[in-house]
């Protein structure tokens, strides 16, 4: 949906709208407490989150004077509820995730991510964006509604364009841009990284410490077909230092379930993202 398959655009992630909501929205996140049962947040924060035009359905309660004087329409407050709604979409885009045997691992979580923002403006919530590059950070707003997706999805499309322009660039660690994206959202907020953990680096387990003290975290973990069945003859390939080599790839799918294994022993579940077919394309 978001164009060839080595392509991001921001088009193909707005189109992902009505998918979103023929999935609705996400289901509260689990309760920390052991024995309390998972609820919505009930009612407001006192933190304006943003000031738009009336809707239908809109608290009266929520009107802003000045604004609806200013403006000649009615304008109501939005606010940050007890327990932010906002999500952070971060997307690995540095080189290892560019590639794939039908399409890019990039392109996957750049239309899974979209589909996160969605469900999560469509519930009231409001969306930002990161693209992780081997050129560096690139970073949009959270903001509600449909403008908070247009620019996220801006956000994401711009930054894989950069990515694909710094192939030749050495590859960079996950861990310390992943702590460096956290920290553009709002403490409380989810962030929902999207990536295949190539080259997280000594520092990135740190950083998942770091990004759960701050609010929680969903990590979608792109796996491309040839991951799982890979081949038993060796292959030429690219090192992340971008010289050429050559081997073997049996050990791929033991060398994924260790990692998993990790990660769940640092409290963090990954949601099998698959990398060869578009959203809503499986049964």
């Amino acid at each position: 949906m978001t164009g060839e398959g080595h392509e991001v655009t921001v088009a193909g992630l707005l189109a992902l709208a009505p998918l979103a909501a023929q999935r609705g929205r996400r289901p509260p996140e689990p309760a920390r407490r052991p024995g309390s049962t998972a609820t919505r947040p009930r009612g407001q924060g006192h933190e304006i989150r943003e000031i738009r035009p009336f809707t239908e359905g809109d608290d009266l309660r929520h009107l802003d004077a000045a604004a609806t004087a200013r403006t000649g329409t009615l304008q109501v407050r939005s606010f940050h509820e007890d327990r932010d709604r906002t999500v952070l979409l971060v997307a690995d885009f540095r080189r290892p995730m560019l590639w794939g045997t039908r399409r890019f691992r990039s392109v996957a979580a750049a239309e899974a991510l979209a589909l996160a923002g969605w469900q999560a403006v469509n519930g009231g919530g409001s969306a930002g964006a990161v693209a992780l590059t081997d050129g560096g950070l690139h970073s949009s707003r959270a903001s509600g509604r449909t403008a908070g997706m247009a620019q996220a999805a801006g956000c994401l499309a711009r930054g894989h364009r950069a990515a694909l322009a710094a192939v030749r660039q050495p590859v960079r660690d996950l861990g310390p841009d992943l702590l460096r994206a956290a920290r553009l959202a709002p403490r409380g907020a989810t962030v929902i990284l999207a990536t295949a953990l190539d080259r997280p680096g000594p520092e990135f387990e740190a950083a998942l410490g770091a990004v759960l003290r701050r609010g929680p975290l969903r990590l979608l973990l792109a796996v491309d077909p040839f991951e799982t069945d890979p081949p038993r003859q060796a292959l030429p390939f690219l090192t992340a230092e971008g010289r050429a080599g050559r081997g073997g790839f049996a050990d791929l799918p033991a060398t994924r379930a260790a990692t998993l294994d990790r990660l769940a022993e640092l409290g963090v579940t990954a949601e099998r993202l698959p990398s060869d077919l578009p959203l809503g394309a499986g049964p």
